[in-house]
């Protein structure tokens, strides 16, 4: 039977949401707090700041068990556990900054009612370590400390934590393990139980591990282009390998999001301070940066030059599914272009209008039609489902001229070609219409 817990979960970001309302789903009662009042705000009155498919029914379903609050002692009262979900960005060493993570250590001080202290952000090795000497002076010895990393994908985050491939728990005690593993009970996925730095290294190792496999297709197509191979093929039959398998085989304009470009620059740092060269991850990240300044310098081979050209993105989010515009492609891509003299168009079906550098300077359309209207190029930045059900024909007849750079293999390139398009993608031949 679940003995239901009370949780406070600091952040209500793509973590802590998720977090906390699959926790109110399993039973528990849970208060999220968060620092940001506009955020706080719309979740009381019955709103998600953020998108995540299906995060929005749950949070409604489970209402009865979900508090939101800018207040961390009134998180803190009254619950048994705490969990930590607050963002760990990169500083200009690319470390992670953990400020945040101390800044909620240090509310703790006088919580000596509380059962366990959960880290759920993603930390270099060795945080938990600080963190339990930090709680041990001032008084919380009783207090168990657990890592309980986080393996959601945005657009899939509450599936993947109630169906979890493992749940990773990491502590130095098997009380609090066993305590953290029974908050669980209802997810359906085998608890994987470990010492603490193990469980911080799981997080950083997963990450780096799927972004290597992203640059290493990536590569190969780089390759395939100019031997005139398919990437499309042979990733395909390479996938088909068990013990490879085709996830995170996709070749395209670069990785971007909340975790693959700062966990994998927070673990090469990690390596670094540690005396490590580790040579492997930095190249898995040039070759990442590098992917969208490849897809940049095709097309301005291809229109010999982007000044005064108009040239459309498709897509602004790091992937479908989300309006998670961290560390996307697109800013890349827009900067290039803006810094080269082109004038930019934009269209995506999720993010809101943004207001940093470079998108003031950009245009925002409501279709991907109006978009490419008169554009000289069109770039697909995101594989946005929506873009396989484009009228195609009627867009190449309202371009200036019919271009298209595919930065996700997205449309099937022999189609594009009978439409008039010059078809331009990764890994695979270009193919000229008309």
């Amino acid at each position: 039977m679940l003995e239901k817990r009370r949780v406070a979960v600091f952040g209500a970001g793509y973590i802590g949401l998720v977090t906390g309302a699959c926790l109110a789903k399993l039973g528990h009662d849970v208060v999220v707090r968060d620092i940001q009042k506009e955020r706080i705000d719309i979740l009381r009155n019955g709103g998600v700041p953020i998108h995540e498919p299906g995060l929005e029914e749950l949070i409604a379903e489970n209402v009865d068990r979900l508090t939101f609050t800018l207040d961390a002692e009134e998180a803190v009262r009254d619950s048994d556990i705490v969990y930590v979900c607050v963002d760990t960005p990169p500083t200009p060493s690319g470390d992670a900054d953990l400020t945040r993570i101390w800044q909620v250590i240090s509310t703790l001080r006088e919580a000596r009612h509380l059962a366990a202290v959960v880290v759920k952000s993603t930390v270099p090795v060795g945080t938990g370590a600080r963190v339990r000497t930090a709680m041990d002076r001032v008084g919380l010895q009783h207090v168990g400390y657990a890592s309980n990393p986080e393996f959601t994908a945005e657009g899939r985050a509450v599936h993947d934590f109630l169906h979890p491939d493992r749940v990773v728990i990491g502590a130095d005690d098997p009380e609090t393990a066993k305590l953290i593993a029974a908050l669980h009970d209802g997810v359906d996925g085998p608890i994987v139980e470990m010492d603490i730095a193990s469980a911080e290294m799981v997080k950083l190792a997963a990450n780096a591990l799927l972004a290597t496999k992203i640059s290493f297709a990536n590569e190969i197509a780089t390759i395939c282009e100019a031997t005139g191979a398919d990437i499309e093929h042979v990733v395909h039959a390479v996938g088909l390998d068990h013990r490879l398998g085709p996830h995170y085989m996709q070749p395209g304009v670069g990785w971007g999001g909340s975790c693959f470009p700062k966990d994998s620059r927070a673990l090469r740092a990690m390596a670094s301070n540690s005396g490590y060269s580790f040579q492997l991850l930095s190249s898995v990240i040039d070759v990442n940066d590098l992917q969208p300044r490849r897809a940049i310098q095709r097309l301005k081979d291809e229109l010999g030059g982007l000044a005064d050209r108009t040239i459309a993105l498709l897509g602004l989010a790091f992937k479908p599914g989300t309006d998670d515009v961290r560390e996307a492609p697109s800013t890349i891509l827009a900067s290039r272009l803006l810094a080269d003299g082109a004038a930019v168009r934009c269209w995506d079906p999720l993010v809101r209008p943004l207001d940093t550098a470079p998108w003031p300077a950009t245009t925002r359309y409501d279709t991907p039609l109006e978009a490419m209207t008169g554009a000289d190029a069109v770039i697909i930045v995101t594989e946005w489902p929506q873009l396989r059900d484009v009228d195609w024909d009627r867009a190449a007849a309202a371009m200036a001229r019919p271009l298209i750079f595919d930065g996700r293999n997205l449309l099937e390139p022999q189609k594009m070609g009978a439409l008039g398009f010059t078809y331009m993608s990764v890994g695979r031949s270009t193919v000229r219409g008309g």
